[in-house]
């Protein structure tokens, strides 16, 4: 009568997926506003999963958030300077049209040089 080994209690190692470490690190740059970084990361994430077969949320994700938080950043900045540029037109006229001086229209103060 053979008998068969008691079942192990420990589990067979699991292959870890290359590129996952650097996809979660893809994501957590691009999250924080390190986006460029992020971005290039996470394409390097990928094509070393796909390498081997695999696939990686993580690096996909890190792609993604990188590209629409980059879009989000640079539609921010562009209205602030348009704004920015669109005050001191009207600050340069305001000043133009009352000369030299320190003013008070309306209930703002304009000081002109």
């Amino acid at each position: 009568m053979t008998d068969a080994p008691p079942p192990s209690s420990y589990a067979l190692p699991v292959e870890p997926v290359p590129g996952r470490t650097m996809g979660i690190i893809s994501l957590v740059l691009s999250i924080i506003g390190l986006h460029v970084i992020g971005i290039i990361l996470g394409f390097v994430a990928l094509a070393q999963s796909k390498r081997v077969g695999q696939g990686n949320g993580f690096a996909l994700a890190g792609v993604i958030v990188g590209f629409v938080l980059m879009a989000l950043t640079l539609v921010v900045v562009g209205l602030s300077v348009a704004g920015g540029v669109a005050f001191w037109g009207f600050l340069t006229e305001a000043c133009r049209d009352l000369g030299p001086g320190v003013w008070e229209v309306d209930g703002l103060t304009y000081s002109c040089p």
